[in-house]
């Protein structure tokens, strides 16, 4: 087996970021024959080596992932060094046989690294923990059609296409944007611009709304007790297991092997209780 190895020039100290990019830049590319023999020997052997090698010779390779983030503002050079570690997972999980470049297989593990390091640490991002939500955290900037504020046709477009509400593609680009809005629409900008004071009303948190639903919820929990306490004691059993368990409902047959019964005999018992049922909480 060959025992390739290649000079990288690394510096004794870099000094400024602007001296690790050339430094990187410097360090020779590999070929697919050399990419080859070093993943087999880090693979088979544990070579360290061999993935010291591969990874310097991909270093150029984050820095150029990472200037894709610099609107994000955090610092280029904290950027390189999460894509970074990245990289060495990506050159860790290489398989050499595949027949793919580490090149291809590297920029998921690298943007992977940068895309959480910028939700761990940008302070006015926090609502992006679903997929679709980080999706439209990092696509929002390229979707959009111009620098001024998205219309309301926009956002529904972006919206649609990224699988979230209108009103998060709007949330989130006032967070990316960083800067002051209008709560209403300014003159002129009726039907166009759809601005906070059109998603941010909640009627439902009215203090008069919030006590008629408690009293409400109130009404009918009493009222379900009720019901329940003019059934017989199968009836009663059957409802319960069947429309009151909020985990694993019983099924007609599971009650009817319980009972020794049919399932139709079940569902007509159910049938008859519901009925009475409602008769007692429905006011007459």
């Amino acid at each position: 087996m060959p025992n390739t190895t290649l000079a990288f020039p690394t510096p004794a100290s870099l000094g400024s970021l602007d001296n690790y990019i050339q430094a990187v830049n410097r360090f020779p590319l590999l070929t697919a024959e050399q990419e080859t023999e070093f993943g087999r020997r880090l693979q088979q052997h544990g070579d360290l080596d061999a993935a010291r090698h591969l990874v310097l010779s991909h270093l150029r390779l984050v820095v150029a992932v990472s200037r894709n983030y610099l609107g994000y503002g955090l610092a280029q050079a904290d950027l390189i060094q999460e894509g970074n570690i990245g990289l060495m997972k990506a050159v860790r999980r290489f398989d050499p046989e595949r027949g793919v470049r580490l090149v291809s297989f590297a920029l998921h593990w690298i943007r992977a690294e940068i895309h959480e390091y910028i939700l761990r640490n940008w302070r006015l991002v926090k609502i992006a923990t679903t997929k679709a939500q980080r999706k439209l955290f990092f696509n929002l900037r390229s979707m959009k059609p111009g620098t001024a504020a998205l219309t309301r046709k926009e956002a529904n477009g972006i919206a649609r296409a990224l699988g979230v509400k209108p009103e998060e593609v709007l949330e989130m680009e006032t967070r990316l944007s960083g800067q002051d809005i209008a709560l209403e629409p300014q003159v002129g900008e009726e039907g166009e611009a759809m601005t906070p004071i059109a998603y941010l009303t909640d009627s439902d948190a009215e203090p008069a709304q919030i006590v008629e639903r408690a009293q409400t919820s109130h009404n009918r929990s009493e009222g379900l007790r009720n019901a329940l306490a003019k059934l017989d004691n199968r009836s009663r059993e059957i409802i319960e297991a069947r429309w009151l368990r909020e985990d694993d409902p019983a099924t007609l047959q599971t009650l009817a092997d319980q009972y020794g019964v049919s399932a139709e005999r079940i569902r007509q018992i159910e049938s008859k209780a519901l009925k009475t049922m409602r008769g007692q909480i429905e006011p007459s």
